[in-house]
């Protein structure tokens, strides 16, 4: 790793623990944000075909509660992160709610048994926080994670997003609040083109428009969230707003000549 990649990470890991002291737990646990991760759950179920009988690995996973809403759906899942503290609540609340086939594991990378092991890889909101240079080299590591047929998902907040424009002009220190100094929003068709550089077959998907930035703004307010849902989902419907839309997903299938 570079001397610039160290220092992100290094910034990313003080941030997220200080992220993950408290405020996050509190934060994810409101009911506009729990139906937002409900909905995510699900969304990413139906993606990646992930079910009973399914590995599946999570990369930047923090404290764990989207899956362990994914948990009682497939037969594995491992969740990765910098953050220690991260780690630690997500280990507690796997123990609390008696969830056995979820493990959580403190680093950058999955533990050393990850060669060919997972039928589906998820990252969501983490390749935003990637330096570039680990983003470039990311759909090579997946290759060799990834079973025969396995599948990559990421949902990351696109460079487009219309909420984004409107936030940083009308509430800037409130979006800084939710920013860490390295991240930032990634356009979606050069972020596709790395993993079909990779051999994957790629397709992109915009997820939201305004629900997610509502769930983070009104935590709290799960009626609103649910009715920005319903818009969203006639909203993306028409070409020229869905290219602003708030956050894109990936859905990547390995190739025999990605596995090779």
């Amino acid at each position: 790793m570079s001397a610039d990649a160290d220092e992100v990470f290094e910034r990313e890991l003080a941030y997220h623990e200080k992220l993950y002291s408290g405020f996050a737990q509190a934060h994810f646990a409101r009911p506009a944000v729990r139906a937002l991760r409900a909905h995510m759950a699900q969304r990413i179920l139906r993606m990646t075909g992930a079910a009973g009988n399914s590995r599946v690995l999570s990369l930047g996973c923090g404290i764990g509660d989207t899956e362990l809403l994914l948990a009682p759906h497939v037969r594995e899942i491992v969740g990765v992160d910098l953050s220690p503290a991260a780690i630690r609540q997500a280990r507690a609340d796997a123990l609390r709610l008696g969830i056995g086939n979820a493990r959580f594991e403190e680093g950058s990378e999955p533990p050393a048994d990850a060669a060919g092991r997972y039928d589906a890889v998820i990252a969501i909101f983490f390749l935003h926080h990637l330096p570039d240079a680990a983003l470039a080299d990311l759909p090579r590591k997946l290759a060799g994670w990834l079973a025969p047929g396995g599948i990559f998902y990421s949902l990351d907040p696109s460079r487009r997003r219309l909420s984004g424009v409107v936030g940083r002009k009308l509430i800037p220190g409130l979006m800084k609040k939710y920013q860490t100094a390295d991240e930032r929003e990634l356009e979606a068709g050069a972020s596709a083109a790395l993993f079909r550089r990779a051999g994957f077959k790629v397709r992109v998907e915009i997820y939201d428009f305004g629900s997610s930035p509502l769930a983070g703004l009104f935590p709290g307010w799960r009626a609103g969230y649910r009715i920005a849902r319903v818009l969203d989902d006639a909203l993306l419907r028409v070409p020229m707003l869905r290219r602003r839309g708030s956050n894109f997903e990936l859905i990547g299938s390995a190739t025999r000549e990605t596995l090779h």
